[in-house]
Protein backbone atom coordinates (compact mmCIF):
# COMPACT_ATOMS: atom_id res chain seq x y z
CA UNK A 1 0.00 0.00 0.00
CA UNK A 2 1.09 3.59 -0.62
CA UNK A 3 -0.10 6.57 1.44
CA UNK A 4 -3.69 6.02 0.33
CA UNK A 5 -6.00 4.24 2.78
CA UNK A 6 -7.99 1.87 0.53
CA UNK A 7 -11.57 0.83 1.15
CA UNK A 8 -10.46 -2.79 1.46
CA UNK A 9 -7.24 -4.79 1.24
CA UNK A 10 -6.84 -8.58 1.27
CA UNK A 11 -4.94 -10.20 4.14
CA UNK A 12 -2.39 -12.30 2.23
CA UNK A 13 0.55 -13.86 4.05
CA UNK A 14 3.66 -15.71 2.91
CA UNK A 15 1.97 -18.94 4.02
CA UNK A 16 -0.90 -18.16 1.67
CA UNK A 17 1.51 -17.59 -1.20
CA UNK A 18 3.36 -20.83 -0.43
CA UNK A 19 0.05 -22.74 -0.38
CA UNK A 20 -0.80 -21.50 -3.87
CA UNK A 21 2.70 -22.23 -5.10
CA UNK A 22 2.53 -25.81 -3.80
CA UNK A 23 -0.74 -26.25 -5.63
CA UNK A 24 0.77 -25.00 -8.87
CA UNK A 25 3.73 -27.35 -8.52
CA UNK A 26 1.50 -30.35 -7.80
CA UNK A 27 0.32 -30.54 -11.39
CA UNK A 28 -3.30 -30.96 -10.21
CA UNK A 29 -5.03 -27.69 -10.99
CA UNK A 30 -8.72 -28.63 -11.01
CA UNK A 31 -11.10 -30.86 -9.01
CA UNK A 32 -8.50 -32.18 -6.62
CA UNK A 33 -7.56 -32.49 -2.95
CA UNK A 34 -7.33 -28.75 -2.25
CA UNK A 35 -10.94 -28.24 -3.33
CA UNK A 36 -12.10 -31.18 -1.23
CA UNK A 37 -10.29 -29.84 1.83
CA UNK A 38 -11.60 -26.32 1.36
CA UNK A 39 -15.14 -27.65 1.03
CA UNK A 40 -14.67 -29.66 4.21
CA UNK A 41 -13.31 -26.70 6.19
CA UNK A 42 -16.08 -24.28 5.21
CA UNK A 43 -18.86 -26.83 5.72
CA UNK A 44 -17.42 -27.76 9.11
CA UNK A 45 -17.26 -24.13 10.21
CA UNK A 46 -20.88 -23.55 9.19
CA UNK A 47 -21.99 -26.76 10.88
CA UNK A 48 -23.15 -28.27 7.58
CA UNK A 49 -22.60 -31.69 6.04
CA UNK A 50 -21.61 -30.75 2.50
CA UNK A 51 -19.63 -27.99 0.82
CA UNK A 52 -19.62 -27.37 -2.93
CA UNK A 53 -16.94 -24.97 -4.12
CA UNK A 54 -17.83 -22.66 -7.03
CA UNK A 55 -16.13 -19.78 -8.79
CA UNK A 56 -18.20 -17.01 -7.15
CA UNK A 57 -20.91 -16.41 -4.60
CA UNK A 58 -23.18 -15.34 -7.46
CA UNK A 59 -22.66 -18.70 -9.17
CA UNK A 60 -23.52 -20.40 -5.89
CA UNK A 61 -26.82 -18.50 -5.60
CA UNK A 62 -27.65 -19.36 -9.21
CA UNK A 63 -27.02 -23.07 -8.65
CA UNK A 64 -28.97 -23.07 -5.38
CA UNK A 65 -32.09 -21.83 -7.15
CA UNK A 66 -31.59 -24.25 -10.03
CA UNK A 67 -31.20 -27.15 -7.61
CA UNK A 68 -34.48 -26.16 -5.92
CA UNK A 69 -36.25 -26.23 -9.29
CA UNK A 70 -37.01 -22.50 -9.40
CA UNK A 71 -37.89 -21.31 -12.88
CA UNK A 72 -40.23 -19.29 -15.11
CA UNK A 73 -43.55 -18.44 -13.50
CA UNK A 74 -42.12 -18.69 -9.98
CA UNK A 75 -41.54 -15.87 -7.53
CA UNK A 76 -38.60 -15.51 -5.15
CA UNK A 77 -38.64 -13.07 -2.23
CA UNK A 78 -35.41 -11.08 -1.82
CA UNK A 79 -34.23 -7.82 -0.19
CA UNK A 80 -34.37 -4.49 -1.98
CA UNK A 81 -31.31 -3.48 0.06
CA UNK A 82 -28.48 -5.84 -0.89
CA UNK A 83 -25.81 -6.42 -3.50
CA UNK A 84 -27.48 -6.87 -6.89
CA UNK A 85 -26.50 -10.56 -7.16
CA UNK A 86 -29.23 -11.35 -4.60
CA UNK A 87 -31.75 -10.45 -7.31
CA UNK A 88 -29.80 -11.26 -10.47
CA UNK A 89 -29.68 -14.95 -9.57
CA UNK A 90 -33.50 -14.99 -9.64
CA UNK A 91 -33.61 -13.43 -13.10
CA UNK A 92 -30.99 -15.95 -14.30
CA UNK A 93 -33.45 -18.82 -13.76
CA UNK A 94 -36.36 -16.95 -15.34
CA UNK A 95 -38.23 -16.31 -12.09
CA UNK A 96 -39.56 -13.00 -10.77
CA UNK A 97 -37.86 -11.19 -7.86
CA UNK A 98 -40.29 -9.95 -5.22
CA UNK A 99 -38.55 -7.24 -3.21
CA UNK A 100 -38.97 -6.54 0.50
CA UNK A 101 -38.08 -3.36 2.38
CA UNK A 102 -35.45 -3.41 5.12
CA UNK A 103 -35.56 -2.99 8.87
CA UNK A 104 -34.03 0.42 9.75
CA UNK A 105 -31.87 -1.05 12.53
CA UNK A 106 -30.49 -4.34 11.21
CA UNK A 107 -30.89 -3.44 7.49
CA UNK A 108 -32.13 -7.00 6.88
CA UNK A 109 -35.62 -7.80 5.60
CA UNK A 110 -38.51 -7.19 7.98
CA UNK A 111 -40.10 -10.57 8.74
CA UNK A 112 -43.68 -9.27 8.67
CA UNK A 113 -43.03 -7.82 5.21
CA UNK A 114 -41.62 -11.12 3.98
CA UNK A 115 -44.74 -12.93 5.15
CA UNK A 116 -46.99 -10.38 3.45
CA UNK A 117 -45.29 -11.09 0.09
CA UNK A 118 -45.80 -14.87 0.15
CA UNK A 119 -48.18 -16.13 -2.55
CA UNK A 120 -48.92 -19.45 -4.18
CA UNK A 121 -46.19 -18.59 -6.70
CA UNK A 122 -43.47 -18.16 -4.05
CA UNK A 123 -40.91 -20.88 -4.70
CA UNK A 124 -38.03 -19.67 -2.48
CA UNK A 125 -36.87 -16.93 -0.13
CA UNK A 126 -33.38 -15.44 -0.35
CA UNK A 127 -32.33 -14.22 3.09
CA UNK A 128 -29.31 -11.92 3.14
CA UNK A 129 -27.16 -11.12 6.17
CA UNK A 130 -26.59 -7.54 5.07
CA UNK A 131 -23.00 -6.50 5.85
CA UNK A 132 -22.71 -9.82 7.74
CA UNK A 133 -25.46 -9.11 10.29
CA UNK A 134 -27.54 -12.26 11.02
CA UNK A 135 -30.29 -10.41 12.92
CA UNK A 136 -33.75 -11.96 12.33
CA UNK A 137 -32.33 -14.96 10.44
CA UNK A 138 -33.70 -17.41 13.01
CA UNK A 139 -37.17 -15.91 12.57
CA UNK A 140 -36.82 -16.01 8.79
CA UNK A 141 -35.83 -19.69 8.94
CA UNK A 142 -38.86 -20.41 11.13
CA UNK A 143 -41.13 -18.57 8.69
CA UNK A 144 -39.79 -20.55 5.74
CA UNK A 145 -40.39 -23.83 7.56
CA UNK A 146 -43.91 -22.82 8.55
CA UNK A 147 -44.82 -22.07 4.94
CA UNK A 148 -42.68 -24.95 3.58
CA UNK A 149 -40.81 -22.56 1.31
CA UNK A 150 -37.06 -23.19 0.96
CA UNK A 151 -34.77 -20.53 2.40
CA UNK A 152 -31.58 -19.81 0.44
CA UNK A 153 -29.22 -18.05 2.81
CA UNK A 154 -27.11 -15.48 1.00
CA UNK A 155 -24.26 -15.61 3.51
CA UNK A 156 -21.74 -14.08 1.10
CA UNK A 157 -20.96 -11.23 3.51
CA UNK A 158 -21.01 -13.10 6.80
CA UNK A 159 -18.50 -15.93 7.14
CA UNK A 160 -17.60 -16.36 10.81
CA UNK A 161 -20.57 -14.49 12.26
CA UNK A 162 -23.32 -15.99 14.37
CA UNK A 163 -26.63 -15.32 16.04
CA UNK A 164 -26.57 -16.84 19.51
CA UNK A 165 -24.98 -20.24 18.97
CA UNK A 166 -26.09 -20.49 15.33
CA UNK A 167 -23.38 -19.89 12.75
CA UNK A 168 -24.04 -17.84 9.66
CA UNK A 169 -24.48 -20.46 6.94
CA UNK A 170 -26.61 -22.74 9.11
CA UNK A 171 -30.02 -21.12 8.55
CA UNK A 172 -31.02 -21.94 4.97
CA UNK A 173 -31.87 -25.15 3.15
CA UNK A 174 -28.78 -24.09 1.27
CA UNK A 175 -26.39 -21.27 2.15
CA UNK A 176 -23.84 -19.54 -0.05
CA UNK A 177 -20.57 -17.85 0.95
CA UNK A 178 -18.49 -15.51 -1.19
CA UNK A 179 -14.71 -15.05 -1.18
CA UNK A 180 -14.13 -11.91 -3.23
CA UNK A 181 -10.97 -9.97 -2.18
CA UNK A 182 -12.91 -7.63 0.15
CA UNK A 183 -14.48 -10.47 2.14
CA UNK A 184 -13.34 -11.88 5.50
CA UNK A 185 -11.29 -14.52 3.68
CA UNK A 186 -10.52 -14.53 0.00
CA UNK A 187 -9.78 -17.03 -2.73
CA UNK A 188 -9.31 -14.19 -5.23
CA UNK A 189 -12.61 -15.15 -6.82
CA UNK A 190 -14.76 -17.92 -5.41
CA UNK A 191 -17.77 -19.09 -3.49
CA UNK A 192 -19.14 -22.04 -1.54
CA UNK A 193 -22.56 -23.66 -1.27
CA UNK A 194 -23.22 -25.50 1.99
CA UNK A 195 -26.15 -27.77 2.80
CA UNK A 196 -27.20 -30.87 4.73
CA UNK A 197 -29.26 -32.23 1.82
CA UNK A 198 -27.33 -34.88 -0.09
CA UNK A 199 -29.59 -34.67 -3.15
CA UNK A 200 -29.14 -30.91 -3.45
CA UNK A 201 -25.40 -31.24 -2.83
CA UNK A 202 -25.03 -33.84 -5.60
CA UNK A 203 -27.07 -31.73 -8.02
CA UNK A 204 -25.09 -28.55 -7.31
CA UNK A 205 -21.85 -30.47 -7.67
CA UNK A 206 -23.00 -31.73 -11.07
CA UNK A 207 -24.34 -28.39 -12.27
CA UNK A 208 -21.08 -26.57 -11.47
CA UNK A 209 -19.22 -29.02 -13.74
CA UNK A 210 -21.19 -28.92 -17.02
CA UNK A 211 -23.86 -31.29 -15.71
CA UNK A 212 -21.48 -34.20 -15.20
CA UNK A 213 -22.28 -36.64 -12.44
CA UNK A 214 -19.50 -37.73 -10.08
CA UNK A 215 -18.62 -41.26 -11.22
CA UNK A 216 -15.19 -41.31 -9.58
CA UNK A 217 -16.01 -44.08 -7.09
CA UNK A 218 -14.36 -47.50 -7.21
CA UNK A 219 -16.15 -50.68 -8.11
CA UNK A 220 -16.05 -53.79 -5.90
CA UNK A 221 -12.98 -55.10 -7.71
CA UNK A 222 -11.15 -51.80 -7.14
CA UNK A 223 -11.30 -50.46 -10.69
CA UNK A 224 -12.39 -46.92 -11.48
CA UNK A 225 -15.96 -46.34 -12.52
CA UNK A 226 -15.21 -43.04 -14.24
CA UNK A 227 -14.06 -44.45 -17.61
CA UNK A 228 -16.20 -43.11 -20.42
CA UNK A 229 -18.17 -40.76 -18.17
CA UNK A 230 -16.16 -37.52 -18.39
CA UNK A 231 -18.02 -36.47 -21.54
CA UNK A 232 -21.40 -37.75 -20.32
CA UNK A 233 -23.72 -35.02 -19.05
CA UNK A 234 -26.93 -35.70 -17.15
CA UNK A 235 -27.93 -32.03 -16.87
CA UNK A 236 -27.51 -28.73 -18.68
CA UNK A 237 -24.71 -27.47 -16.49
CA UNK A 238 -22.24 -24.62 -16.15
CA UNK A 239 -18.52 -24.04 -15.89
CA UNK A 240 -18.66 -22.81 -12.29
CA UNK A 241 -15.73 -24.83 -10.93
CA UNK A 242 -13.31 -23.46 -8.32
CA UNK A 243 -9.69 -24.19 -9.26
CA UNK A 244 -7.19 -25.97 -7.02
CA UNK A 245 -5.10 -22.78 -6.74
CA UNK A 246 -8.07 -20.77 -5.51
CA UNK A 247 -9.02 -23.56 -3.12
CA UNK A 248 -5.45 -23.79 -1.80
CA UNK A 249 -5.56 -20.09 -0.94
CA UNK A 250 -8.94 -20.67 0.70
CA UNK A 251 -7.59 -23.51 2.86
CA UNK A 252 -4.69 -21.37 4.02
CA UNK A 253 -7.01 -18.47 4.81
CA UNK A 254 -9.47 -20.71 6.68
CA UNK A 255 -6.63 -21.77 8.96
CA UNK A 256 -6.36 -18.10 10.03
CA UNK A 257 -10.09 -17.30 10.09
CA UNK A 258 -10.28 -16.69 13.85
CA UNK A 259 -7.28 -14.36 13.72
CA UNK A 260 -8.71 -12.47 10.73
CA UNK A 261 -12.09 -12.04 12.41
CA UNK A 262 -10.42 -10.84 15.61
CA UNK A 263 -8.56 -8.15 13.69
CA UNK A 264 -11.72 -7.01 11.90
CA UNK A 265 -13.45 -6.86 15.28
CA UNK A 266 -10.66 -4.60 16.51
CA UNK A 267 -11.06 -2.23 13.57
CA UNK A 268 -14.86 -2.06 13.97
CA UNK A 269 -14.56 -1.43 17.72
CA UNK A 270 -12.11 1.41 17.07
CA UNK A 271 -14.48 3.05 14.59
CA UNK A 272 -17.39 2.69 17.01
CA UNK A 273 -15.47 4.28 19.89
CA UNK A 274 -14.30 7.12 17.69
CA UNK A 275 -17.67 7.93 16.08
CA UNK A 276 -20.18 7.05 18.79
CA UNK A 277 -20.48 10.58 20.20
CA UNK A 278 -21.20 12.26 16.86
CA UNK A 279 -24.97 12.92 16.73
CA UNK A 280 -24.96 13.11 12.92
CA UNK A 281 -23.45 9.63 12.46
CA UNK A 282 -25.53 6.47 12.88
CA UNK A 283 -23.15 3.60 13.61
CA UNK A 284 -24.11 -0.02 12.85
CA UNK A 285 -26.69 -1.48 15.22
CA UNK A 286 -25.68 -4.90 16.54
CA UNK A 287 -28.10 -6.88 18.69
CA UNK A 288 -26.71 -8.31 21.98
CA UNK A 289 -26.85 -11.96 20.81
CA UNK A 290 -25.18 -11.21 17.45
CA UNK A 291 -21.48 -11.78 16.80
CA UNK A 292 -20.30 -9.87 13.73
CA UNK A 293 -17.34 -10.90 11.62
CA UNK A 294 -17.47 -7.47 9.90
CA UNK A 295 -17.49 -7.57 6.13
CA UNK A 296 -17.62 -3.76 5.90
CA UNK A 297 -18.10 -0.88 8.34
CA UNK A 298 -20.98 1.22 7.03
CA UNK A 299 -22.16 4.35 8.80
CA UNK A 300 -25.26 6.39 7.98
CA UNK A 301 -25.59 10.16 8.06
CA UNK A 302 -28.46 11.74 9.97
CA UNK A 303 -31.41 13.02 7.97
CA UNK A 304 -29.92 16.53 8.10
CA UNK A 305 -27.79 15.36 5.19
CA UNK A 306 -29.09 14.78 1.68
CA UNK A 307 -28.12 12.30 -1.01
CA UNK A 308 -26.01 15.04 -2.63
CA UNK A 309 -24.34 15.86 0.70
CA UNK A 310 -23.40 12.20 1.12
CA UNK A 311 -21.86 12.00 -2.34
CA UNK A 312 -19.94 15.23 -1.70
CA UNK A 313 -18.53 13.76 1.51
CA UNK A 314 -17.49 10.55 -0.25
CA UNK A 315 -15.80 12.59 -2.97
CA UNK A 316 -14.00 14.62 -0.30
CA UNK A 317 -12.76 11.49 1.45
CA UNK A 318 -11.44 10.09 -1.80
CA UNK A 319 -9.70 13.37 -2.68
CA UNK A 320 -7.92 13.10 0.68
CA UNK A 321 -6.78 9.53 -0.15
CA UNK A 322 -9.37 7.80 2.03
CA UNK A 323 -11.29 4.98 0.36
CA UNK A 324 -15.07 5.32 0.76
CA UNK A 325 -18.20 4.23 -1.07
CA UNK A 326 -21.97 4.11 -0.92
CA UNK A 327 -23.45 0.72 0.12
CA UNK A 328 -25.89 -0.27 -1.44
CA UNK A 329 -27.98 1.50 -4.11
CA UNK A 330 -31.53 0.07 -4.00
CA UNK A 331 -31.72 -2.90 -6.34
CA UNK A 332 -35.24 -2.06 -7.53
CA UNK A 333 -34.03 1.34 -8.78
CA UNK A 334 -31.13 -0.07 -10.80
CA UNK A 335 -31.86 0.49 -14.51
CA UNK A 336 -32.49 -3.18 -15.49
CA UNK A 337 -35.05 -3.64 -12.70
CA UNK A 338 -36.82 -0.38 -13.42
CA UNK A 339 -37.12 -1.27 -17.09
CA UNK A 340 -38.04 -4.96 -16.62
CA UNK A 341 -40.42 -4.65 -13.68
CA UNK A 342 -41.50 -1.01 -13.58
CA UNK A 343 -40.18 -0.11 -10.13
CA UNK A 344 -40.01 3.57 -9.22
CA UNK A 345 -38.78 5.77 -6.37
CA UNK A 346 -40.97 5.45 -3.29
CA UNK A 347 -41.71 1.73 -3.72
CA UNK A 348 -39.46 0.79 -0.77
CA UNK A 349 -39.05 3.97 1.25
CA UNK A 350 -36.93 2.66 4.14
CA UNK A 351 -34.39 1.10 1.79
CA UNK A 352 -34.28 4.24 -0.34
CA UNK A 353 -33.87 6.60 2.62
CA UNK A 354 -31.07 4.55 4.16
CA UNK A 355 -29.32 4.01 0.86
CA UNK A 356 -29.09 7.76 0.26
CA UNK A 357 -27.06 8.29 3.44
CA UNK A 358 -24.70 5.29 3.73
CA UNK A 359 -20.92 5.58 3.66
CA UNK A 360 -18.63 2.55 3.78
CA UNK A 361 -15.35 3.33 5.53
CA UNK A 362 -12.05 1.46 5.06
CA UNK A 363 -12.20 -2.03 6.59
CA UNK A 364 -9.34 -4.53 6.53
CA UNK A 365 -7.19 -6.34 9.07
CA UNK A 366 -4.04 -4.22 8.77
CA UNK A 367 -5.78 -0.90 9.34
CA UNK A 368 -3.97 0.86 12.19
CA UNK A 369 -5.47 3.02 14.94
CA UNK A 370 -3.63 6.01 13.47
CA UNK A 371 -5.24 5.37 10.09
CA UNK A 372 -8.66 4.93 11.70
CA UNK A 373 -8.22 8.29 13.45
CA UNK A 374 -7.28 9.87 10.12
CA UNK A 375 -10.34 8.37 8.41
CA UNK A 376 -12.66 9.63 11.16
CA UNK A 377 -11.09 13.09 11.28
CA UNK A 378 -11.38 13.44 7.52
CA UNK A 379 -14.99 12.25 7.59
CA UNK A 380 -15.95 14.77 10.27
CA UNK A 381 -14.15 17.61 8.50
CA UNK A 382 -16.07 16.83 5.29
CA UNK A 383 -19.33 16.77 7.27
CA UNK A 384 -18.53 20.11 8.93
CA UNK A 385 -17.83 21.68 5.53
CA UNK A 386 -21.34 20.69 4.43
CA UNK A 387 -22.81 22.21 7.60
CA UNK A 388 -20.81 25.47 7.31
CA UNK A 389 -21.73 25.86 3.65
CA UNK A 390 -25.39 26.16 4.70
CA UNK A 391 -24.77 28.88 7.29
Amino acid sequence: MNNEIPLSYPDITEDDIRAVTRSLRSGRLSIGPQLEEFERLVALHAGRTYGIGVNSGTAGLHLALLALGVGPGDEVITPAFSFIASANCIVYVGATPVFVDCDPRSLNMRIKDVESKITEKTKAIIGVEVFGNPAHMNELAQLSRRYEIPLVEDACEGLGGRSGNDQIGSFGRLAVFGFYPNKQITTGEGGMIVTDDDRLADLCRSLRNHGRVDHSSKSENGTSNELGTWLSHDHIGYNYRLSECHAALGCSQMNRLDEIIEQRQRVAASYTRRLLANPDIIIPTIEPDVFMSWFVYVIRLSDRFTFFDRDTIIDGLRRHDVGASNYFPPIHLQPPYRSMFGYKPGDFPVCESISERTIALPMFTRLTDREIDLVCQTLEVMMMRITFSRD
